[in-house]
């Protein structure tokens, strides 16, 4: 009966693809809100929205902000002012002006020097009473004070402005300048941006929403560059080095990724360690975060064997497999065990040897000791 046969080959290892099962993950995910509580005015963006950095999201009401800051404005510019003209010092005619006082003042003493003189001898010849000449007098020291106020006030013009009084005003405009720096602050921060380019993944509020500080608008995920998280087994970590590029299949497409980085740690449960991936394609859009991937590794397995066709099997006693050698024209059956197992081959090993010619078609009708003739 004329047989097909291949020669059997003994090999040292084998390779082997497993894929282990992962997940993508956002490199950035935020929920977004405002420092401060207010009224949403204004929401920009909706759901799967793609935005930049810095791009405005949201904005709170700030009329009531808008209007104390224009009166702190005004307040400092009228500070800033009084600070000026301060620093100046009084205006010439000012100091004219008290110059004047002084002289009348002086002129009005002189005047009741005389009066009080003249007073003073009519008295003594009797013709005036002593209230008389005391009215006399009391106008005359009046008169004196007056001109020390008006001289002390003088002097103080023509000195100039204290320092004290320019440094208590320029406390008065610093302060000023700290609250309109803290009501802008303030302002600024009633405008949502977006602290990095992504997506919206979820919008919470919509518009007339009191808000409290911290609670979220919305959703932003980083939709650049997605990363990969797989578990892998110990034992394959090894094939793994950060900087190679790796297969991951999210359904029926295939990806390629960078290992970013390898986990020191061996997950107690799954007996594994986590391998990070960044994605590499340029064409990003059907891959979300939490969709589920799978890292393609190919593995050599250390081991010796003979690749023989799947159709070189038959059934054999205890659950084992047999295949027929031709040895001088007549069948030998011959125990194997598989090791592994491809599409239209299997890896066996057992008693075989190297060269011999296994017949690789049709093993169901042949029985042992069967007279062939080889192809």
């Amino acid at each position: 009966m004329p047989v097909k046969t291949m020669s059997a080959t003994m090999v040292q290892s084998y390779t082997v693809t497993r894929f282990y099962t992962g997940q993508v993950t956002a490199t950035r995910s935020s929920e977004l809100g405002f420092e401060r509580s207010g009224a949403l005015v204004w929401v920009g963006v909706d759901r799967g929205d793609r935005v930049e950095a810095g791009d405005i999201l949201a904005r709170l009401d700030t009329q009531n902000q808008g209007a104390q800051l224009n009166q702190l404005r005004a307040q400092k510019a009228q500070a800033e002012a009084v600070l000026q003209e301060l620093r100046n010092g009084p205006r010439p005619e000012v100091v004219a002006t008290a110059r004047s006082q002084v002289n009348d003042l002086q002129n009005q003493i002189a005047l009741e020097t005389l009066r009080r003189d003249r007073r003073e001898y009519l008295h003594q010849e009797g013709a005036i009473s002593r209230e008389q000449l005391d009215e006399v007098a009391f106008n005359r020291s009046a008169l004196q004070e007056r001109l020390n106020a008006a001289k002390s006030q003088l002097a103080e013009l023509e000195n100039g402005t204290r320092s004290e009084q320019i440094a208590a005003q320029l406390a008065v405009v610093r302060q000023l300048d700290a609250s309109i720096a803290d009501l802008e602050i303030t302002i600024a921060k009633s405008t949502l941006r977006a602290p990095f380019a992504g997506v919206i993944g979820e919008r919470r509020l919509d518009e007339g929403t009191v808000v409290n500080a911290g609670q979220a608008i919305v959703r932003l995920v980083e939709g650049d560059l997605p990363e990969v998280e797989v578990g892998v087994p110990v034992e394959a970590i090894p094939q793994l080095t950060p900087g190679s590029t790796q297969v991951l299949q999210v359904g029926e497409i295939r990806y390629f990724a960078t290992v970013l980085a390898i986990e020191p740690e061996v997950n107690p449960t799954t007996r594994t360690r986590t391998v990070v991936l960044a994605v590499n394609n340029a064409d990003l859009v059907s891959l979300a975060p939490n969709q589920v991937t799978r890292l393609e590794m190919t593995q050599e397995v250390s081991t010796t064997g003979f690749w023989l066709p799947t159709t070189a099997l038959t059934p054999g006693d205890r659950g084992l497999w047999s295949c027929f050698v031709v040895v001088d024209g007549k069948l030998e059956r011959r125990d194997v065990e598989v090791l592994h197992t491809e599409t239209d081959r299997v890896l066996v090993r057992g008693l075989l040897q190297s060269g011999d010619q296994v017949v690789t078609e049709g093993v169901q009708r042949l029985v042992p000791g069967q007279v062939v003739q080889v192809l």
